[in-house]
């Protein structure tokens, strides 16, 4: 009988870890190549930069307040006039003081028609003027946001009401020639005199307030 001969079974493999990272190899001129195009970046960035910077210096750019409407106050108030049956203040308070817009209010929602110029003063502040000869206490009152009277204050030779919120925004009432002028915002009480002297200058050039149909307060 022929004898069954054994055939030697090879021996296992060792699997390789599991947990051992694999590490790419880059070859010296891959890597001597990625590092001169990064070089270049930077050296393209740097010479950019370094020809861009001298036109910045040379042209700054131009400081800006803002928009500055240009408002003829008194071209806007002399077309009111027929409708106001006064003649509405335009005052010329000095080249610091700008007007950023001038109108004849109708009062359908008030019950008061007014003219209304705002003022930017020469600290950036504001100064809205409000004009009316159909003032009472209820108007007033919003028109000054309730502050209660705190004094008087002369600018152009009269004596304004004084109305303080202490919180920054105040108000001048003066009435005068047939009608009530208001003064309110948050610039300073020098600013406030300065634009309440230019007003009494203006409703002194100007007629007295005549009452006219079409004015007339509502009933």
């Amino acid at each position: 009988m022929n004898e069954l001969q054994e055939t030697p079974s090879e021996a296992p493999r060792t699997p390789a870890p599991a947990d051992q990272p694999v590490k790419p190899v880059i070859r010296a001129a891959a890597a001597k190549r990625a590092n001169a195009s990064v070089i270049g970046m930077i050296i393209a960035l740097v010479l950019s930069i370094a020809a861009f910077l001298p036109v910045v210096l040379m042209n700054p750019a131009p400081k800006s307040d803002g928009y500055r409407p240009s408002i003829d106050v008194a071209g806007i108030a002399a077309n009111a006039a027929g409708v106001a049956g006064f003649t509405p203040v335009a005052p010329q308070a000095g080249d610091g003081y700008r007007a950023n817009y001038a109108r004849w209010e109708s009062g359908i929602a008030t019950g008061v028609a007014t003219w209304e110029v705002g003022y930017l003063t020469p600290k950036d502040s504001f100064i809205g003027l409000v004009q009316t000869r159909q003032s009472n206490p209820t108007w007033l009152r919003d028109q000054t946001k309730s502050a209660p009277v705190t004094g008087t204050r002369n600018a152009g030779g009269k004596d304004w009401e004084l109305r303080d919120t202490g919180k920054g925004e105040k108000s001048m009432v003066l009435n005068y020639r047939g009608t009530t002028v208001v003064l309110s915002g948050p610039a300073t009480l020098a600013e406030f005199s300065t634009l309440g002297a230019a007003v009494v200058a203006a409703l002194d050039s100007n007629p007295a307030a005549t009452v006219s149909a079409t004015a007339a307060p509502s009933t």
